[in-house]
C-alpha cells in the first residue's frame, strides 16, 4: 500500500518545491498588487506595479511557460510601466503624497472590486470546468502554440491594445504641452525682459 502511494508521486499534502515556490511568489505578488492600489503616492504605485508584474512573470516561469514569461517582462515591465512613468512625468503628477488620489469612496471601490473578482472567478471556473490539459501532448506554453493562438484568435485585441497605448502616450504629450493660464508665452515663444 505504501509503495503504491509513493509510485503515484507527491499528493496534496506533500507539495513539491516548485509548488511551494509558486504559492510564495503568488502571495508576494498579491501583496504587491494590494500595495499598488492602496498607496497614495503615484510613483510608488507604479513601482509596486513593477513588483506585481515581475511576480507574474516568475509564476509563468514556474509553470514552464518561458515564452509567456519573457513577453510579460518585455511588454509589461519594459513598455507599459515605462509608458506609465512617462505619463506621470509628462503630466506633472505630484511626486509625494497626493491628497486627490483618495476620493473617499473606498468602500464603494472595494465593493465593486469584490464583485468584479467574484464574477471573474465564476466566469473562468464555469468556462473551464470540463477542460483538462493533456499532459502528454505538446507543451502549452511553447512559442509555437502561443504564436498560433495569438495570431489566429487574438489578433484584433492585440492590435487594439497597441492603439490604446499609442493614444495614452499622445494624450500625455498633449497634456504636457498645454499652456498654463499664468504663462502668456506659448510653447514656442521666448519670454523677454520687461
Amino acid at each position: 500500500m505504501a509503495a503504491a502511494a509513493t509510485a503515484t508521486g507527491p499528493g496534496f499534502l506533500s507539495p513539491t518545491g516548485v509548488e511551494i515556490a509558486f504559492v510564495l511568489v503568488g502571495l508576494a505578488t498579491f501583496g504587491a498588487a494590494l500595495v499598488t492600489v492602496t498607496t497614495k503616492q503615484l510613483v510608488h504605485a507604479a513601482l509596486w506595479l513593477v513588483v506585481a508584474l515581475g511576480g507574474i512573470a516568475v509564476e509563468y516561469l514556474l509553470l514552464t511557460a518561458e515564452f509567456i514569461a519573457w513577453v510579460q517582462v518585455l511588454i509589461y515591465l519594459g513598455s507599459v510601466i515605462v509608458l506609465l512613468l512617462f505619463g506621470l512625468m509628462l503630466t506633472k503628477a505630484p511626486i509625494g503624497r497626493s491628497p486627490d488620489a483618495d476620493s473617499g469612496n473606498r468602500w464603494v471601490a472595494l465593493g465593486v472590486a469584490v464583485v468584479a473578482a467574484v464574477s471573474l472567478v465564476w466566469v473562468v471556473v464555469d468556462a473551464f470546468r470540463t477542460t483538462w490539459i493533456d499532459l502528454d501532448g505538446p507543451v502549452q506554453g511553447s512559442t509555437k502554440v502561443s504564436g498560433e493562438i495569438l495570431f489566429q484568435h487574438w489578433v484584433l485585441p492585440f492590435e487594439a491594445l497597441s492603439v490604446l497605448l499609442l493614444a495614452a502616450l499622445i494624450g500625455a504629450i498633449v497634456l504636457s504641452r498645454r499652456n498654463d493660464p499664468a504663462d502668456p508665452a506659448g510653447p514656442g515663444e521666448k519670454k523677454g525682459r520687461r
